[in-house]
C-alpha cells in the first residue's frame, strides 16, 4: 500500500512538472525603435502620407471653390448651365473620394507600401524571437504591446534586449 501511495505521489509530481511552462515577454515597440530600417520606413510612410494628404486637401479646396462660385452664379444661369456645373462638381467630388480611397483605403497604396516595408522587418523579428525562445527553452513569449493585457510583468522575463541582440543590434540606445 505504501509503495502504491509513493508511486502515485511521484507520478502526480511528475505530471505537475510536465505541465509547468516557462513564459517570457517582449516589448515590440522597444524592439522596433532599435531597428534603423523600421525607423526609416516610418519616415518614408509619413512623407508619402503627408504628400498625398496635401493632394487631397488641394482637391477639396478646389471643390469648395467651384461650389461657392456655382452658388454665386446660380441666379444668372440657365437650367442647362446649372446642370452642367453641378455635374462638374459631383464629378470632382467623386474623383477626390476615389483618389483618397486609392491612396489611404484599406487596400490603398499607403497600406501596400507599409506592408512591403514592414513585413520583412516583422519576419526578422519573428525569427529572432523564435531563436531566443529555442535557445533559452521558453515555452511561450508574449508581446506586451499586443491585444493581450498584462497586469504585471516581472522585468526579468523581458526578452526584448535578447531579440535586439539576436537581430545584430545594440539594446539600450534608441535609433535616431
Amino acid at each position: 500500500m505504501k509503495k502504491i501511495l509513493v508511486t502515485t505521489c511521484f507520478a502526480l509530481l511528475m505530471s505537475v512538472g510536465a505541465f509547468a511552462q516557462r513564459y517570457a515577454y517582449i516589448d515590440s515597440e522597444y524592439i522596433l525603435k532599435h531597428i534603423p530600417d523600421y525607423v526609416s520606413s516610418q519616415k518614408e510612410l509619413s512623407a508619402l502620407s503627408a504628400q498625398w494628404q496635401k493632394e487631397v486637401d488641394t482637391r477639396t479646396q478646389e471643390i469648395d471653390r467651384m461650389y461657392k462660385a456655382y452658388q454665386a452664379d446660380q441666379v444668372l444661369m440657365t437650367a442647362e448651365m446649372k446642370k452642367r456645373r453641378e455635374t462638374e462638381i459631383i464629378d470632382k467630388e467623386k474623383a477626390a473620394r476615389d483618389f483618397q480611397k486609392q491612396k489611404f483605403g484599406p487596400d490603398g497604396e499607403l497600406a501596400q507600401k507599409s506592408t512591403s516595408l514592414v513585413k520583412p522587418i516583422q519576419d526578422r523579428i519573428a525569427k529572432a524571437v523564435q531563436a531566443v525562445a529555442e535557445a533559452d527553452n521558453w515555452d511561450i513569449i508574449f508581446d506586451k504591446n499586443s491585444e493581450m493585457i498584462m497586469l504585471y510583468a516581472n522585468p526579468r522575463y523581458d526578452k526584448s534586449a535578447d531579440v535586439i541582440t539576436r537581430l545584430g543590434l545594440k539594446p539600450g540606445v534608441f535609433a535616431k
